[in-house]
């Protein structure tokens, strides 16, 4: 029998150790588990709970578990636990169906082992330089992820060595038997050491898979993960299809007619971020930017503008996704198709939060159709069809707007009494000296709130020829009329047609900024008009070239005027203004 001391102590009955929690509960050295609270990851996921530790046992796995579960480090992290990283061939292979996904789950390799500098990892896939990839692999590598294909290159080649492998993972296994590579997979696992362990994971269990469980792994442990539907049922998701070249053009479009309180639009890398941002902040947006290069302090000030209401759209890659929590986010815009469904599902999961409703809209281009299904199988659910907004859908919303915020201006008054008092004032003496209704004078003071710009678009609905320029901003000359299949237009298309001559009242210009420095015929105007107090409408046709552009103004322009547009800058570039001799 234990005897109480009073001072406590080894044989105090009373004292417990600490039990270690999330992550540090599985052993993980320090490394691992300081670089996955540096990307947000604090408590394992059900798979995670159930595969870590008999992966970590050194056990083959069959693992039925739908992507975005958080499969990828529920095989990752005991991987990088068992490797030895003083060993420079491979260790560990993981097949993967695509070349997205083997970036995809290769980044994640890095991410978790940012703290292990002596570990490396290397996507190899087809389509890509194959002596590069020798290059990497010669170097030496302990995790290989790759396609099925060009593992097989490699291996036939001499280039890619496993006779040390220690494991082999195969990532969306019934992917691989639908895309036809189950016959490169076995020949795959017929090169490998007898001595190895094999992990398979699939959303489906087909026979074909079954068999291959049963005939290549060794009474593997099963974990079934079933997902819960609860969140996706909130969140009502759409795609549209559009060619690449015309991406920009339907955003806004889409953002008119769809956007609300507040929205998250994510791209594939910080260039486009930057490129998209840059766009909608022409068109009046207010925009922010989160993206890897963004630091931690001001990642910090940006979520929280964005929950304030100080910023309505924020542009990011999937460095945003995880962690992010803000409320009032209505609508996740998917400009580029995540390859991977979980990070299509960690996307779609910054709205509807807190119990509320939200919406997802996922471009596509006609290539990326086939991959609609593979994320829809990640989020449950089918993803309905949804047209480009058409004119009439933008403008309806426009005028639904205006109301709302006149409604709003009516019952909640953002003006100080004194401030309330002022402007009564100067509304009876208009009305008084220009003997008026008090319907004239309210629908003048509407029309003055438009500042000169268009209420609603006119002209050709046909989003690809004519660009809307953002809320109440009508558009100028032709966007480039790009085929689908996401290649770049042809030369006759970017605006190298021939064209007359400009109208007896204006003046031709050209401008050293063409399709090369993304300029859009909305920059133009906007900075144009901005400058020289010009309606958008006084301004004539625009086209736009691979390096310069031309733009026609009224003729007479102040030789003032005229050096002040010479001096301007536009998208952080000289305009470099010059007049066009007829």
């Amino acid at each position: 029998m234990i005897e109480p001391t009073n001072g406590g102590g080894l044989n105090d009955p009373t004292e417990t150790l600490p039990q270690p929690s999330g992550f540090a509960h599985f052993g993980f050295a320090t490394e691992l588990l300081d670089a996955l609270t540096a990307i947000g990851y604090t408590e394992p996921s059900p798979i995670q709970k159930a595969a870590i530790p008999e992966l970590l046992l050194g056990r083959d796995l069959v693992g039925q578990a739908q992507t975005g579960t958080g499969k990828t480090a529920a095989f990752a992290l005991p991987m990088l636990a068992r490797l030895d990283p003083e060993q420079r061939t491979p260790q560990v292979l993981v097949l993967t169906p695509t070349r997205e996904l083997a970036l995809q789950v290769a980044a994640s390799f890095n991410s978790y082992a940012a703290q292990l500098p002596q570990v490396r990892t290397v996507a190899i896939y087809g389509g890509a330089d194959f002596r590069d990839q020798i290059h990497q692999l010669r170097r030496g590598v302990q995790i290989v992820v790759g396609t099925p294909g060009r593992v097989m290159d490699h291996m036939r080649q001499g280039t890619l060595d496993l006779s040390s492998l220690r494991a082999l993972v195969l990532d969306e296994a019934d992917e691989m038997l639908r895309m036809g590579f189950i016959d490169d997979v076995e020949w795959v696992l017929g090169q490998l050491p007898e001595q190895r362990q094999v992990v398979l994971f699939s959303a489906t269990m087909p026979a074909e898979i079954r068999r291959i469980s049963q005939q290549y792994l060794n009474s593997p442990a099963e974990v079934t993960i079933r997902t819960k539907a609860a969140d996706a049922g909130r969140i009502r998701q759409r795609y549209l299809t559009v060619p690449a070249p015309h991406k920009l053009a339907a955003l806004e479009r889409v953002l008119e007619s769809e956007g609300g309180e507040g929205v998250i639009i994510f791209a594939r890398t910080k260039a486009i971020t930057l490129t998209v941002a840059e766009s909608l902040e022409a068109d009046g947006y207010d925009v922010a930017v989160l993206n890897g290069d963004v630091p931690q302090a001001q990642r910090e000030r940006t979520i929280e503008r964005l929950k304030s209401g100080q910023v309505d759209v924020l542009v990011a890659t999937d460095v945003a996704a995880r962690g992010l929590d803000v409320d009032r986010i209505g609508l996740v815009i998917n400009y580029d198709i995540p390859f991977d469904g979980e990070a299509y599902v960690h996307r779609i999961g910054r709205t509807g939060r807190a119990g509320r409703s939200g919406e997802a809209i996922l471009f596509l281009t006609p290539r990326e159709r086939r991959f609609l299904g593979g994320l829809e199988r990640a989020a449950g659910k089918p993803i309905e069809p949804m047209e480009v907004p058409s004119n009439a859908t933008i403008n309806q919303h426009r005028l639904d707007r205006l109301r709302q915020r006149l409604t709003a201006a009516l019952n909640e008054s953002s003006c100080r009494e004194e401030e309330r008092a002022l402007l009564s004032e100067i509304l009876q003496r208009v009305a008084q000296e220009q003997t008026c209704s008090p319907e004239r004078l309210a629908l003048a003071a509407l029309e003055l709130s438009l500042t000169g710009k268009p209420l609603l678009l006119q002209g050709n609905d046909d989003f690809t020829t004519v660009r809307p320029q953002g809320p109440g901003r009508e558009g100028h000359g032709r966007e480039s009329s790009g085929r689908d299949r996401g290649r770049e237009p042809r030369r006759a298309d970017r605006g190298e047609r021939p064209q007359g001559p400009p109208e007896d009242n204006m003046e031709r210009f050209r401008v050293e900024l063409g399709w090369r420095d993304r300029i859009k015929p909305g920059n133009l105007v906007g900075a144009i008009a901005n400058e020289t107090g010009l309606n958008g409408k006084s301004i004539g046709r625009i086209q736009i070239f691979d390096a310069h552009s031309t733009v026609d103004l009224p003729r007479g322009m102040p030789e003032e005027v005229f050096q002040t547009l010479r001096d301007l800058r536009v998208l952080s570039k000289p305009l470099q203004i010059s007049r066009l001799k007829s």
